[in-house]
């Protein structure tokens, strides 16, 4: 099923899409950089892994997963999966935080902003969303 054009969208929907886009490409730029950052190398990439008990062998294999979820979440017919690819990613890396004791609020965030940006992009995950409209909840409330 296609998501109509974005012609066919009101102003508010029109606005709503492309802030999904932006959260996106900002997320982007963000996994991006890193995994290049994962190819460049360098002294402080080493302390880094070091400090998270992680042997330098698992840099390369990293920014592949890395870019390859991203790559996946910017593809349209993809998003979906991507999203949950790096909502996976986001786990492992929110796990490793917490077992040397720094902080992982960060990546909480950058996952709530993964899936901010693409149910911006697409009304139709609006449907999957275990919310209840409000006139549901009255009457459900008053039986």
């Amino acid at each position: 099923m296609n998501q109509p054009d974005i012609k066919t969208f009101s102003t508010s929907q029109r606005i709503m899409i492309w802030c999904g886009r932006v959260i996106a490409a900002l997320m982007a730029f963000m996994f991006g950089m890193s995994a290049v950052m994962k190819f460049k190398g360098g002294p402080e990439l080493s302390e880094g892994m070091a400090h998270l008990g992680l042997p330098e062998s698992m840099i390369f294999p990293l920014a592949i997963l890395e870019l390859t979820c991203l790559v996946i979440y910017l593809i349209p017919w993809t998003a979906v999966l991507g999203a949950i690819l790096l909502t996976g990613y986001l786990g492992g890396a929110i796990c490793i935080h917490w077992r040397v004791g720094d902080p992982f609020v960060v990546q909480i965030g950058i996952g709530v902003l993964v899936w901010l940006g693409i149910c911006l992009r697409d009304h139709r995950l609006w449907q999957l969303m275990p919310f209840r409209k409000i006139n549901q909840q009255s009457k459900s409330s008053s039986l």
